[in-house]
């Protein structure tokens, strides 16, 4: 299991690392998102969106009431928000596994909320406030497939 963190100053800086990492990405990816109200998981996302190729005409927002976005670029990506599912039978009525296990990109904000028997190899994302505009982002790897993402990504970055 790798892990990497990175401190951003800037909305945009936030931004950029999800477009990075959007240029990255194969199909099949689960991207989990963690972090407080506020904390750029939806700004992040909007980023990778601009990575993955979505057109500037699609409006990124947190599906916070819709529970699952999902964008055309160069392959779908599906924006899933677990915040306002309080129960199993709620989560299994999204039928998640058709969206996790497709060809698609699935990002999903509030992942902690997602049970651990669902996924095993993912990239797991944790976003927290540093102050201001400052966060912290913190990348763990779990799987082969992820950690070599994490890599990329990370020599990407350097750049």
């Amino acid at each position: 299991m790798g892990g990497w963190m990175i401190v951003t100053t800037t909305p945009r800086q936030s931004q950029n690392l999800g477009r990075k990492l959007g240029q990255l990405v194969q199909g099949g990816e689960i991207i989990g998102l963690v972090g407080e109200l506020g904390a750029g998981k939806t700004c992040f996302v909007r980023g990778f969106a601009q990575g993955i190729e979505v057109g500037a005409e699609a409006w990124v927002r947190s599906p916070t009431f819709t529970l699952i976005n999902e964008y055309n670029g160069r392959l779908p990506v599906y924006h899933i928000d677990l915040y306002r599912v309080g129960k199993q039978s709620e989560l299994d009525s999204l039928n998640l596994r058709e969206y996790l296990y497709g060809d698609g990109v699935s990002l999903i904000e509030w992942f902690e909320f997602l049970p651990a028997s669902e996924v095993d190899e993912h990239l797991e994302i944790h976003i927290a406030h540093g102050g201001g505009n400052r966060r912290e982002l913190s990348f763990v790897a779990h799987g082969r497939r992820y950690e070599g993402l994490l890599q990329a990504l990370q020599v990407k970055t350097a750049k």
